[in-house]
């Protein structure tokens, strides 16, 4: 693993799903480990309260999950970010997914069982994993939706789902807004993802001279990365 530096010069800028809990056969299902959120509140004693997670997930699941363990969170590829405990949520300016897109999406899934559509408040995410073989013929119905407004929205591959969303924020613009207010700010930060959409995040992070990491490459699973927390925190 490359150079890192110590948890009292590092900002913790970590991906969910994938990352710090395993994949499960639906957002619903994941089973937060034994042990993680211990971790995260020792790592932030380490790191001066400068953890947040960084995922596609709304800011209300990751609480649901994890509680009060991250200092700060950025859900939904940063369509909102809560900057620590108690502050307000700060959401940018988006366009809204149109309602009858997603009506429309929900009405493709429930024509094979096994597909699922998961609202979120700025977009929407396709689930193929329990039908993969399908993972085309959803992407060419959401590509057709995009052709009413191309330039306001886009189209992501993740692990077995399409998500659309809106244009103009990413992991690494959540990064971005994350490492510009204290405790992140002058911190080197260290982002840690398993997916495409992680690739945005790593990259803000190496801009800023920080260190990207990925499950698969840097870490065999997120089991891997979960130990590697733990030992850092104590």
């Amino acid at each position: 693993m490359k150079l890192l530096p110590p948890p009292s010069a590092a900002a913790y800028l970590l991906a969910l799903d994938g990352t710090l809990i395993d994949i499960a056969p639906t957002p619903s299902s994941v089973v937060v480990p034994p042990g993680l959120t211990a971790s995260l509140h020792a790592l932030r004693r380490s790191a001066g309260d400068a953890v947040a997670i960084v995922t596609g997930r709304p800011i209300a699941q990751v609480d649901a999950l994890l509680g009060d363990a991250p200092f700060a969170v950025a859900g939904e590829h940063g369509a909102m970010i809560r900057h620590g405990p108690g502050r307000p949520l700060v959401t940018p300016p988006l366009a809204g997914v149109p309602e009858s897109w997603i009506a429309q999406a929900e009405a493709l899934a429930a024509r094979y069982p096994g597909a699922a559509v998961e609202r979120k408040r700025h977009g929407f995410v396709l689930h193929y994993r329990a039908v993969p073989d399908l993972a085309d013929v959803f992407r060419l119905a959401l590509e057709s939706l995009l052709i009413e407004q191309p330039h306001d929205f886009r189209l992501l591959a993740a692990k077995m789902a399409w998500e659309l969303r809106p244009d103009g924020v990413d992991k690494g613009s959540a990064v971005a807004a994350l490492m510009a207010e204290p405790p992140f700010a002058g911190r080197t930060p260290i982002f840690i993802g398993d997916d495409v959409t992680d690739e945005d995040g790593i990259a803000e992070a190496e801009r800023r001279g920080g260190v990207g990491l990925l499950v698969g490459r840097d870490f065999t699973d997120a089991a891997a990365v979960r130990t590697w927390l733990a030992s850092l925190a104590a």
